[in-house]
Protein backbone atom coordinates (compact mmCIF):
# COMPACT_ATOMS: atom_id res chain seq x y z
CA UNK A 1 0.00 0.00 0.00
CA UNK A 2 3.07 2.37 0.72
CA UNK A 3 3.56 2.26 -3.10
CA UNK A 4 -0.07 2.36 -4.85
CA UNK A 5 -1.70 5.90 -5.41
CA UNK A 6 -5.36 5.56 -5.17
CA UNK A 7 -7.77 8.28 -6.47
CA UNK A 8 -8.96 8.93 -2.94
CA UNK A 9 -7.93 7.48 0.83
CA UNK A 10 -11.52 5.86 1.23
CA UNK A 11 -9.99 3.24 -1.36
CA UNK A 12 -7.01 2.02 1.40
CA UNK A 13 -9.25 0.35 3.86
CA UNK A 14 -10.92 -1.15 0.65
CA UNK A 15 -7.22 -2.07 -0.61
CA UNK A 16 -6.18 -3.76 2.78
CA UNK A 17 -9.50 -6.25 2.81
CA UNK A 18 -8.39 -7.07 -0.65
CA UNK A 19 -4.79 -7.68 0.38
CA UNK A 20 -6.43 -9.84 3.76
CA UNK A 21 -8.50 -12.08 1.32
CA UNK A 22 -6.07 -12.77 -1.23
CA UNK A 23 -3.74 -13.71 1.28
CA UNK A 24 -6.18 -15.74 2.85
CA UNK A 25 -6.99 -17.65 0.08
CA UNK A 26 -3.58 -18.22 -1.14
CA UNK A 27 -2.94 -19.98 2.19
CA UNK A 28 -5.58 -21.94 1.82
CA UNK A 29 -4.68 -23.01 -1.94
CA UNK A 30 -1.34 -24.40 -0.63
CA UNK A 31 -2.07 -26.01 2.01
CA UNK A 32 -0.98 -23.72 4.69
CA UNK A 33 -3.18 -21.53 7.51
CA UNK A 34 -5.50 -19.02 5.89
CA UNK A 35 -5.09 -17.26 9.24
CA UNK A 36 -1.83 -17.28 10.00
CA UNK A 37 -1.32 -15.98 6.26
CA UNK A 38 -3.86 -13.29 7.20
CA UNK A 39 -2.57 -12.35 10.39
CA UNK A 40 1.05 -11.88 8.69
CA UNK A 41 -0.73 -9.45 6.10
CA UNK A 42 -2.07 -7.00 8.81
CA UNK A 43 1.30 -6.79 10.70
CA UNK A 44 2.71 -5.98 7.31
CA UNK A 45 0.16 -3.06 6.72
CA UNK A 46 0.28 -2.31 10.52
CA UNK A 47 4.01 -1.57 10.00
CA UNK A 48 3.89 0.01 6.35
CA UNK A 49 3.94 4.02 6.22
CA UNK A 50 1.04 3.97 3.46
CA UNK A 51 -0.32 7.78 2.65
CA UNK A 52 -3.83 6.83 4.61
CA UNK A 53 -2.45 5.11 7.37
CA UNK A 54 -4.42 6.56 9.73
CA UNK A 55 -7.92 5.95 7.60
CA UNK A 56 -6.78 2.24 7.35
CA UNK A 57 -6.59 2.09 11.15
CA UNK A 58 -9.93 3.54 11.81
CA UNK A 59 -11.50 1.44 9.51
CA UNK A 60 -10.14 -1.99 11.40
CA UNK A 61 -10.48 -0.45 14.50
CA UNK A 62 -14.71 -0.35 13.71
CA UNK A 63 -13.87 -3.44 11.94
CA UNK A 64 -12.67 -5.03 15.00
CA UNK A 65 -15.64 -3.82 16.94
CA UNK A 66 -18.03 -5.69 14.75
CA UNK A 67 -16.22 -8.43 14.46
CA UNK A 68 -16.01 -8.70 18.33
CA UNK A 69 -19.77 -8.58 18.55
CA UNK A 70 -20.30 -11.37 16.21
CA UNK A 71 -17.65 -13.57 17.85
CA UNK A 72 -19.24 -12.90 21.56
CA UNK A 73 -22.97 -14.06 20.00
CA UNK A 74 -21.65 -16.82 18.39
CA UNK A 75 -19.74 -17.92 21.33
CA UNK A 76 -22.81 -17.57 23.72
CA UNK A 77 -24.73 -19.77 21.23
CA UNK A 78 -22.00 -22.52 22.05
CA UNK A 79 -22.21 -22.35 25.36
CA UNK A 80 -24.49 -24.60 27.48
CA UNK A 81 -24.23 -22.90 31.28
CA UNK A 82 -25.70 -25.91 32.96
CA UNK A 83 -22.64 -28.20 31.69
CA UNK A 84 -20.24 -25.95 33.42
CA UNK A 85 -20.52 -27.06 37.18
CA UNK A 86 -19.92 -30.35 35.51
CA UNK A 87 -16.46 -29.17 34.51
CA UNK A 88 -15.87 -26.34 37.35
CA UNK A 89 -12.79 -28.53 39.56
CA UNK A 90 -10.87 -29.27 36.14
CA UNK A 91 -11.28 -25.57 35.16
CA UNK A 92 -10.27 -23.92 38.54
CA UNK A 93 -7.56 -26.28 38.30
CA UNK A 94 -5.94 -25.01 35.16
CA UNK A 95 -6.38 -21.47 36.20
CA UNK A 96 -4.71 -21.72 38.59
CA UNK A 97 -1.87 -23.02 36.96
CA UNK A 98 -2.18 -20.46 34.36
CA UNK A 99 -1.95 -18.06 36.67
CA UNK A 100 0.75 -18.74 39.59
CA UNK A 101 3.13 -20.96 37.23
CA UNK A 102 2.78 -20.34 33.33
CA UNK A 103 1.89 -16.65 32.97
CA UNK A 104 5.03 -16.20 35.52
CA UNK A 105 7.31 -18.88 33.90
CA UNK A 106 6.33 -16.84 30.61
CA UNK A 107 6.67 -13.43 31.34
CA UNK A 108 10.36 -13.98 33.15
CA UNK A 109 11.70 -16.05 30.24
CA UNK A 110 9.67 -13.02 27.59
CA UNK A 111 11.49 -10.24 29.26
CA UNK A 112 14.69 -11.75 29.83
CA UNK A 113 17.26 -8.77 28.97
CA UNK A 114 14.90 -6.08 29.32
CA UNK A 115 14.80 -3.37 32.23
CA UNK A 116 11.66 -4.54 33.86
CA UNK A 117 11.27 -4.18 37.16
CA UNK A 118 10.22 -7.09 39.84
CA UNK A 119 7.08 -5.56 40.45
CA UNK A 120 6.56 -4.84 36.68
CA UNK A 121 6.88 -8.09 35.57
CA UNK A 122 4.77 -9.24 38.57
CA UNK A 123 1.94 -6.99 37.24
CA UNK A 124 2.88 -8.36 33.85
CA UNK A 125 2.04 -11.92 35.14
CA UNK A 126 -1.35 -10.32 36.69
CA UNK A 127 -2.39 -8.85 33.23
CA UNK A 128 -2.41 -11.91 31.30
CA UNK A 129 -6.15 -12.13 30.82
CA UNK A 130 -7.38 -15.24 28.85
CA UNK A 131 -10.00 -13.93 26.13
CA UNK A 132 -11.78 -14.65 22.90
CA UNK A 133 -8.94 -16.12 21.19
CA UNK A 134 -8.08 -18.87 23.24
CA UNK A 135 -12.46 -20.16 23.69
CA UNK A 136 -11.79 -19.33 19.56
CA UNK A 137 -9.14 -22.05 19.26
CA UNK A 138 -11.56 -24.48 21.21
CA UNK A 139 -14.39 -24.42 18.48
CA UNK A 140 -12.11 -25.82 15.90
CA UNK A 141 -12.19 -29.43 17.73
CA UNK A 142 -16.27 -28.88 18.17
CA UNK A 143 -16.38 -27.80 14.16
CA UNK A 144 -14.79 -31.06 13.41
CA UNK A 145 -16.58 -33.31 15.72
CA UNK A 146 -13.63 -34.71 17.18
CA UNK A 147 -13.93 -36.87 20.72
CA UNK A 148 -14.71 -34.96 24.18
CA UNK A 149 -14.62 -31.42 22.36
CA UNK A 150 -17.62 -30.53 23.74
CA UNK A 151 -15.66 -31.65 27.05
CA UNK A 152 -12.71 -29.77 25.64
CA UNK A 153 -15.01 -26.31 24.74
CA UNK A 154 -16.54 -26.03 28.42
CA UNK A 155 -13.24 -26.54 30.03
CA UNK A 156 -11.67 -23.64 28.31
CA UNK A 157 -14.30 -21.20 28.73
CA UNK A 158 -14.88 -21.70 32.23
CA UNK A 159 -11.19 -21.04 32.78
CA UNK A 160 -11.53 -18.14 30.38
CA UNK A 161 -14.74 -16.76 32.49
CA UNK A 162 -12.44 -17.02 36.14
CA UNK A 163 -9.47 -15.36 34.40
CA UNK A 164 -11.82 -12.43 33.62
CA UNK A 165 -13.02 -12.21 36.45
CA UNK A 166 -10.77 -12.72 39.03
CA UNK A 167 -7.66 -10.78 36.94
CA UNK A 168 -10.02 -7.89 34.87
CA UNK A 169 -11.80 -6.74 38.26
CA UNK A 170 -8.39 -6.58 40.17
CA UNK A 171 -5.80 -5.53 37.90
CA UNK A 172 -6.17 -2.03 38.61
CA UNK A 173 -6.00 -2.41 42.56
CA UNK A 174 -3.11 -4.89 42.17
CA UNK A 175 -1.06 -2.33 39.34
CA UNK A 176 -1.94 0.28 42.15
CA UNK A 177 -0.28 -1.25 45.36
CA UNK A 178 2.74 -2.69 43.17
CA UNK A 179 3.23 0.93 42.30
CA UNK A 180 3.10 0.62 38.92
CA UNK A 181 0.68 3.21 37.54
CA UNK A 182 0.92 6.67 36.13
CA UNK A 183 -1.40 8.98 34.97
CA UNK A 184 0.32 9.83 31.37
CA UNK A 185 -1.69 8.44 28.91
CA UNK A 186 0.22 5.26 26.68
CA UNK A 187 0.23 6.65 23.43
CA UNK A 188 -0.02 10.25 22.61
CA UNK A 189 -3.29 11.28 21.01
CA UNK A 190 -3.54 11.79 17.36
CA UNK A 191 -3.90 15.25 16.41
CA UNK A 192 -4.58 14.87 13.27
CA UNK A 193 -8.69 13.74 13.02
CA UNK A 194 -10.04 15.94 10.24
CA UNK A 195 -13.52 16.10 12.07
CA UNK A 196 -12.17 17.60 15.16
CA UNK A 197 -10.11 20.17 13.67
CA UNK A 198 -13.53 20.97 11.16
CA UNK A 199 -15.25 21.74 14.44
CA UNK A 200 -12.73 23.62 16.34
CA UNK A 201 -12.83 26.41 12.99
CA UNK A 202 -9.47 25.28 10.92
CA UNK A 203 -8.83 22.55 8.24
CA UNK A 204 -5.64 20.97 7.41
CA UNK A 205 -5.43 20.85 3.50
CA UNK A 206 -2.43 18.98 1.94
CA UNK A 207 -0.85 20.28 -1.39
CA UNK A 208 1.22 18.71 -4.04
CA UNK A 209 4.18 20.63 -5.47
CA UNK A 210 4.29 19.69 -9.11
CA UNK A 211 7.38 20.64 -11.44
CA UNK A 212 6.93 24.27 -12.94
CA UNK A 213 4.91 25.14 -9.78
CA UNK A 214 5.99 29.09 -8.68
CA UNK A 215 6.28 27.62 -5.26
CA UNK A 216 9.12 25.71 -6.26
CA UNK A 217 12.44 26.69 -4.89
CA UNK A 218 10.85 29.50 -2.89
CA UNK A 219 11.27 29.43 0.89
CA UNK A 220 8.75 28.89 3.36
CA UNK A 221 8.58 32.79 4.41
CA UNK A 222 8.30 33.61 0.76
CA UNK A 223 4.95 31.60 0.37
CA UNK A 224 2.89 34.85 1.63
CA UNK A 225 0.91 32.94 4.01
CA UNK A 226 -1.78 34.82 6.21
CA UNK A 227 -1.80 35.03 9.54
CA UNK A 228 -4.36 32.23 10.39
CA UNK A 229 -2.75 29.75 8.47
CA UNK A 230 0.34 27.34 9.21
CA UNK A 231 2.17 25.34 7.85
CA UNK A 232 2.54 22.25 9.86
CA UNK A 233 5.13 19.84 8.13
CA UNK A 234 6.77 18.65 4.41
CA UNK A 235 6.41 15.20 3.01
CA UNK A 236 9.27 15.29 1.17
CA UNK A 237 9.45 10.99 -0.22
CA UNK A 238 9.33 8.93 2.67
CA UNK A 239 10.72 12.03 5.46
CA UNK A 240 8.66 14.20 7.18
CA UNK A 241 10.39 17.57 7.43
CA UNK A 242 9.71 20.18 10.17
CA UNK A 243 9.32 23.68 8.16
CA UNK A 244 11.30 26.66 8.87
CA UNK A 245 11.41 30.06 7.34
CA UNK A 246 14.61 29.46 5.25
CA UNK A 247 13.42 25.87 4.49
CA UNK A 248 13.12 25.51 0.38
CA UNK A 249 10.03 24.02 -1.07
CA UNK A 250 11.26 21.43 -3.81
CA UNK A 251 9.19 19.37 -6.59
CA UNK A 252 7.42 16.73 -5.21
CA UNK A 253 6.79 17.78 -1.71
CA UNK A 254 3.56 17.53 -0.27
CA UNK A 255 2.48 20.55 2.14
CA UNK A 256 0.15 19.95 4.88
CA UNK A 257 -0.81 23.49 5.98
CA UNK A 258 -3.71 24.40 8.92
CA UNK A 259 -6.05 26.88 7.53
CA UNK A 260 -8.50 28.84 9.64
CA UNK A 261 -11.69 29.46 8.29
CA UNK A 262 -11.68 32.90 8.27
CA UNK A 263 -9.28 32.77 5.87
CA UNK A 264 -10.19 29.78 3.50
CA UNK A 265 -11.05 32.03 0.37
CA UNK A 266 -8.16 34.23 0.87
CA UNK A 267 -6.36 30.74 0.67
CA UNK A 268 -7.21 29.06 -1.97
CA UNK A 269 -6.54 32.16 -3.90
CA UNK A 270 -3.27 31.69 -2.33
CA UNK A 271 -2.76 28.35 -3.69
CA UNK A 272 -3.67 29.53 -6.96
CA UNK A 273 -0.47 31.66 -6.63
CA UNK A 274 1.61 28.62 -5.83
CA UNK A 275 0.48 26.72 -8.89
CA UNK A 276 0.91 29.54 -11.49
CA UNK A 277 2.16 32.88 -9.82
CA UNK A 278 3.05 35.35 -8.77
CA UNK A 279 5.32 34.96 -6.33
CA UNK A 280 7.59 37.86 -6.33
CA UNK A 281 9.55 38.83 -3.50
CA UNK A 282 10.95 42.36 -2.99
CA UNK A 283 14.49 42.61 -3.23
CA UNK A 284 15.86 43.91 -0.13
CA UNK A 285 17.47 47.21 -0.84
CA UNK A 286 21.23 47.91 0.68
CA UNK A 287 21.28 49.74 3.34
CA UNK A 288 22.04 53.44 3.28
CA UNK A 289 24.20 54.82 5.98
CA UNK A 290 21.49 57.18 7.68
CA UNK A 291 19.29 53.76 7.49
CA UNK A 292 21.48 52.20 10.76
CA UNK A 293 19.72 54.72 13.02
CA UNK A 294 18.23 52.30 16.00
CA UNK A 295 14.68 53.28 17.27
CA UNK A 296 12.54 52.37 19.39
CA UNK A 297 8.31 53.06 20.61
CA UNK A 298 5.50 51.52 21.61
CA UNK A 299 3.24 50.15 18.28
CA UNK A 300 0.07 52.23 18.31
CA UNK A 301 -3.07 51.44 17.13
CA UNK A 302 -3.21 54.08 14.03
CA UNK A 303 -0.05 52.36 12.64
CA UNK A 304 -1.68 49.05 11.50
CA UNK A 305 -1.84 45.74 11.89
CA UNK A 306 1.14 44.62 13.67
CA UNK A 307 0.66 41.08 12.09
CA UNK A 308 0.83 42.79 8.36
CA UNK A 309 2.53 45.88 8.79
CA UNK A 310 2.28 47.97 5.55
CA UNK A 311 4.58 51.14 7.13
CA UNK A 312 6.68 51.56 10.04
CA UNK A 313 6.56 54.93 10.65
CA UNK A 314 6.97 56.44 7.10
CA UNK A 315 8.96 53.78 5.88
CA UNK A 316 7.39 51.30 3.86
CA UNK A 317 8.10 47.49 4.36
CA UNK A 318 9.09 45.15 1.95
CA UNK A 319 9.21 41.36 3.42
CA UNK A 320 7.70 39.87 6.49
CA UNK A 321 10.03 37.62 7.49
CA UNK A 322 8.15 36.11 10.45
CA UNK A 323 4.17 36.42 11.66
CA UNK A 324 3.60 35.79 15.86
CA UNK A 325 0.57 33.72 16.16
CA UNK A 326 -0.92 33.51 19.36
CA UNK A 327 -0.59 37.63 19.43
CA UNK A 328 -0.15 40.71 16.92
CA UNK A 329 3.69 40.95 16.24
CA UNK A 330 5.92 40.07 13.02
CA UNK A 331 9.63 40.67 11.93
CA UNK A 332 10.11 42.85 9.07
CA UNK A 333 12.63 44.29 6.31
CA UNK A 334 12.30 48.33 5.81
CA UNK A 335 12.31 49.81 2.46
CA UNK A 336 15.61 52.30 4.01
CA UNK A 337 16.96 48.16 4.39
CA UNK A 338 16.50 48.45 8.05
CA UNK A 339 15.15 45.23 10.24
CA UNK A 340 12.44 45.78 12.48
CA UNK A 341 10.30 43.84 14.89
CA UNK A 342 6.66 44.55 15.62
CA UNK A 343 4.40 44.25 18.56
CA UNK A 344 3.47 46.21 21.24
CA UNK A 345 6.04 48.09 20.71
CA UNK A 346 8.90 48.76 17.47
CA UNK A 347 12.22 48.48 17.21
CA UNK A 348 13.95 49.36 13.98
CA UNK A 349 17.20 49.34 13.06
CA UNK A 350 20.68 47.35 11.86
CA UNK A 351 20.36 43.44 12.36
CA UNK A 352 22.21 42.99 15.13
CA UNK A 353 20.89 46.41 16.80
CA UNK A 354 17.31 45.15 16.74
CA UNK A 355 18.53 41.57 17.68
CA UNK A 356 19.56 42.91 21.01
CA UNK A 357 17.03 44.33 21.61
CA UNK A 358 15.16 41.50 20.83
CA UNK A 359 17.70 39.97 23.83
CA UNK A 360 16.94 42.20 26.39
CA UNK A 361 13.34 41.09 26.01
CA UNK A 362 13.95 37.42 26.24
CA UNK A 363 15.91 37.89 29.15
CA UNK A 364 12.71 39.65 30.77
CA UNK A 365 10.15 37.11 29.31
CA UNK A 366 8.62 34.29 31.79
CA UNK A 367 5.83 33.83 29.57
CA UNK A 368 6.29 30.42 27.56
CA UNK A 369 4.91 32.05 24.72
CA UNK A 370 6.83 35.20 24.84
CA UNK A 371 10.11 33.02 25.21
CA UNK A 372 9.31 31.29 22.08
CA UNK A 373 8.64 34.06 20.10
CA UNK A 374 11.99 36.56 21.20
CA UNK A 375 13.66 33.08 20.40
CA UNK A 376 11.97 32.90 16.88
CA UNK A 377 13.00 36.94 16.42
CA UNK A 378 16.47 36.36 17.13
CA UNK A 379 16.92 33.51 14.62
CA UNK A 380 15.39 35.12 12.07
CA UNK A 381 17.83 38.17 12.54
CA UNK A 382 20.33 35.94 12.13
CA UNK A 383 20.03 34.40 8.96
Amino acid sequence: LRNVSLSTAGLYPVASIAAAATAFGAGQVLGGSGFLAVYLTGLAIGSTNSPAARTVQTFHDGLAWVAQIVLFVTLGLLVFPSQLPGVALESLAITVLLLAVARPVGVVIGTLGCRFSGRERVALSWAGLRGGVPVVLATFPLIEGLDGSLLFFNVVFFAVLVSTVMQGTTFEVVAARLGVTTNEATLPAVLTDQESTRRLGAEVIEFGVRDGDAAVGRMVRELQMPRAALLNVIIRGEEAIPPRGSTRVMEGDRLHVLVRQEVAVEFRALLERWRSGPLEVAERPRPRRTSLIFSERPWKEADGDASNPQAVGPVLVVDRLRTRRDKPGSVVVLEDGRYAFVGTSVAAGSAFAVQRAARRRLGRATDAAEISWWREVIGALAT
